[in-house]
């Protein structure tokens, strides 16, 4: 896994609690959260470097394929 970079994050406190709350829904880690956020808005602009991965999906169950029969 590539390394990761601490940094200090100050935030309003009702966006903490609304990530917080997100990242639960979601099954994941308020930091799991903040990147997943992080890394939809940077491909959403065009932004993403070509050397980071796509935004993950988020989990829960997929949408199923039609079967052909």
């Amino acid at each position: 896994m590539a390394e990761r970079k601490p940094f200090l994050l100050r935030l309003d406190p009702r966006i903490y609690d609304a990530l917080q709350q997100w990242a639960a829904a979601d099954l994941r880690s308020l930091n799991a959260q903040i990147e997943f956020v992080l890394r939809e808005a940077l491909a959403g602009s065009g932004r993403l470097p070509r050397s980071v991965s796509a935004p993950l999906d988020p989990p829960g169950p997929k949408p199923r394929k039609p079967s052909g029969g």
